[in-house]
């Protein structure tokens, strides 16, 4: 039963983080670089602190961990501020592919290489199982069904209903980003690999990863921040920051997507305490969440319509992709 409670609980946070995106449509008259900023604010420092501060016991600090530790607090902010590049990408993948198919291709690369490159790069290669890495290969087989699925679509509808669908459509621009998105991205699981042996004796597990998450997500804000700060520069955006008829309400949705896209992490950290007996899903931990996270982005690009105007063929390819995914969460466990 720990089993099934850890899975629904990373689930859960996996669609926490698929819906995201859905306040930021509601940030109004701020531009991408502006609306970017804020919500990482809350996305990748304010929440991340508070979820960090619980695995802190009573008497000590969170500085203290991290200067006892300096090494692994700054291996986790390196590849934080590299996941940040993929961050940024990631962003424009959605801009280039809508929210299904852009999270689809790059968590898909993000999930496959997370898994495989962080026992890699952390020494610990011997966890990379037959079940782990037959999970992965499954993992990429339901997201290359996707994939096929968004071919099809960009085959099949006109340019008018391209990007009636997805504003800035473009299919071959947006592989190449979501690609990269995907390959750096990858870089958050080897920090949290990395970040380890950032929890004090006797943290509950649940908790133990989320002040190396803040570690993480700290370098992906540094780098965030400088490239928005820069566009503001570059496109003369300063006064969005001036415009407080607009403070409640871009705030407000902003804050809203800070929580749920955090919201997958703190769901890892907490379904990993209850995986603790299972090391192959632990180690797998990272591409359940990756395809849990493509499942739910597919459900919301369903409900915002995305695929309106696709054919019967090309949804049934895009569900069957789905269920791929499903299947390869809790697919290891049971070949193992």
């Amino acid at each position: 039963m720990e089993i099934v409670a850890g899975l629904l609980i990373i689930a859960v946070g996996s669609f926490c983080q698929s819906s995201s995106y859905v306040p930021i449509n509601r940030v109004r008259e701020w531009s991408w670089e502006s609306f970017w900023l804020v919500q990482g604010i809350f996305a990748w420092l304010v929440f991340p602190l508070v979820g960090a501060l619980l695995a802190v016991p009573s008497g000590h600090g969170l500085m203290e961990l991290y200067t006892a530790n300096p090494g692994a607090a700054l291996k986790c902010m390196f590849f934080g501020a590299l996941w940040g590049v993929g961050g940024l990408t990631f962003g424009l993948s959605m801009r280039y592919l809508g929210v299904a198919l852009g999270q689809s291709i790059a968590l898909g690369t993000c999930a496959g290489l997370g898994t495989i490159l962080t026992p890699v790069f952390t020494g610990n290669a011997g966890s990379l199982s037959t079940a782990v890495l037959a999970g992965v290969v499954v993992t990429l087989v339901g997201i290359a069904v996707i994939g096929v699925a968004g071919a099809m679509k960009s085959a099949s509808l006109s340019e008018e209903e391209k990007k009636e669908a997805v504003k800035d459509f473009n299919f071959t621009k947006g592989i190449m980003v979501a690609l990269l998105a995907g390959f750096m991205s990858a870089c958050f699981s080897i920090g949290l690999g990395f970040g380890e042996s950032l929890a004090f004796e006797g943290t509950p597990e649940i908790f133990r990863a989320l002040p190396a998450t803040l570690m993480v997500t700290l370098g992906g804000f540094i780098t965030n921040a400088v490239y928005c700060l820069y566009q503001n520069g570059r496109n003369h955006s300063w006064g969005d920051y001036g415009r407080k008829e607009l403070y409640v309400n871009n705030i407000l949705f902003c804050c809203l997507a800070g929580l749920l896209w955090y919201s997958q992490f703190f769901g890892l950290s907490l379904g990993k305490g209850f995986l603790k007996d299972s090391a192959t899903l632990l180690t797998f931990s990272w591409c359940i969440l990756m395809a849990l996270n493509v499942v739910f982005s597919n459900v919301w690009g369903i409900i915002l319509k995305e695929w309106k105007g696709c054919s019967r063929k090309t949804v049934a390819v895009m569900v069957c992709g789905i269920v791929i995914l499903a299947i390869s969460s809790f697919l290891p466990e049971l070949i193992k």
